[in-house]
């Protein structure tokens, strides 16, 4: 359970006292809405402060100060969840038990505080070399998904199916926007982002909760702001029928996604009642999907299935030859129709709960995916814990199964596959 302080409007601070873990897990998460421009520019702020600040002005010299902290590790990353950007700083040091007399916490602090506070910065404008550097990182990390087929086709589906929806937005902007990144205009990202996104501490480990507080509140000096959690999206309307797109590039195997809607979404009532549904569909190696399109018909090199539970979007992506794409439709849309006839059992029904509890127990080994699942769960109930979700999950019912998958709705079937595979 992690304990909530307010230490401004618009600032919170979340702590788990445990003495499951030697290091103390500190991530810091900046939550603004989600647009492509936004994306591109904090995408390459992040990196950027990752990687030199004020008094560390290059990578090498970070990385040493990083080593001198016995090893702390400093990173940062971008994601996104429904319609808000998030800008995660994720550290971890040794605890300060294991080195009597060194405070390592308060030297963790004023690094932190040397990278979120103090940046490499000069007349509001961010070192020209270190902008350039990780505008061409960025550049790089957006085009490598032209190399990964599946993310490419992926990506290709939802364009279509969600245009200018989050569901579509990619968390790290795209290459036009990044181009247009100044040394200016990346401050002015970072003066919005410091002083007005809604900001989330997290600190996990064996530590004394009042001397967080403290050392928080005078090393990081967060301002008031008037910020809430972004959760509305724009409203979809879902056709009768179904888009069919067929797209080539040079390639051999072929990628099938099928787009599926849902009313069923992350705050919805049934959500974890689909989360099951969606497991037997083709979450695991058990599923319909696996099972059947897979091993028994060996339609597909892989089959599987998703619930992109903020969009209320379930999605199919299969590997198989082209020439067999309207046979594996045909088959993966057969065992969604077993599932809303109500045709699933109670071994699929036990083991994909079986499963599901696994991941979310293994998920507890580690600091950082508590967090993860806390700071995404805390947006049901911040008295949110694994045992209450597993509790859900093994309340759902065969029927439940089926109604949910009678909310199932296919919107899209998009192949990706080689120039020479499909006639036109």
């Amino acid at each position: 359970m992690f304990n909530k302080t307010k230490l401004q409007d618009g600032v919170h601070l979340y702590i788990r006292k445990t003495e499951q873990f030697k290091t103390v897990n500190v991530t810091i998460k900046w939550k603004v809405p989600l647009d492509q421009q936004k994306a591109s520019e904090r995408t390459v702020l992040a990196n950027v402060m990752e990687n030199s600040t004020k008094q560390y002005p290059t990578m090498s010299s970070m990385r040493k100060a990083l080593d001198e902290l016995y090893g702390t590790v400093l990173f940062t990353d971008v994601s996104k969840r429904s319609s808000q950007h998030i800008v995660s700083l994720y550290t971890e040091c040794v605890n300060d038990e294991f080195f009597a007399g060194e405070d390592i916490f308060k030297q963790l602090w004023q690094l932190i505080r040397s990278v979120v506070f103090d940046p490499n910065v000069t007349n509001k404008a961010f070192d020209p070399d270190v902008t350039d550097r990780e505008k061409r990182n960025v550049r790089d990390r957006i085009r490598s998904i032209y190399d990964d087929k599946t993310r490419f086709a992926q990506k290709r589906m939802l364009e279509i199916m969600r245009p200018n929806h989050p569901a579509s937005i990619s968390a790290y902007g795209t290459e036009e926007a990044v181009s247009q990144i100044t040394k200016e205009s990346l401050y002015t990202t970072y003066e919005d982002m410091i002083n007005n996104d809604l900001i989330d501490i997290y600190v996990v480990g064996d530590v004394d909760e009042k001397y967080i507080i403290e050392q928080i509140k005078q090393f990081l000096p967060f301002t008031a702001r008037d910020a809430e959690e972004q959760l509305d999206l724009p409203e979809v309307k879902v056709s009768d029928s179904v888009n069919t797109i067929r797209e080539q590039q040079d390639m051999k195997q072929g990628k099938l996604h099928l787009g599926f809607h849902t009313p069923v979404s992350f705050h919805h009532p049934d959500y974890h009642k689909m989360q099951i549904t969606n497991g037997i569909f083709g979450g695991f190696a058990h599923s319909k999907l696996f099972m059947n399109v897979r091993e028994k018909e060996s339609m597909a090199y892989y089959a599987n299935s998703a619930f992109a539970s903020h969009y209320g979007i379930v999605y199919v992506t299969a590997g198989i030859d082209a020439d067999l794409e309207e046979k594996a439709v045909k088959l993966i849309l057969e065992q969604l129709t077993s599932l809303q006839n109500g045709e699933s059992t109670e071994v699929e029904l036990n083991q994909t709960i079986a499963l599901l509890e696994n991941s979310i127990l293994s998920a507890n080994d580690s600091a950082r995916s508590q967090i993860e699942i806390y700071d995404q769960y805390k947006e049901l109930d911040e008295n949110f814990t694994a045992d209450r979700l597993i509790e859900k999950w093994e309340s759902v019912t065969l029927e439940d199964i089926k109604d949910m998958a009678n909310t199932v709705q296919l919107e899209i079937v998009y192949l990706l596959s080689g120039k020479e595979d499909v006639s036109e």
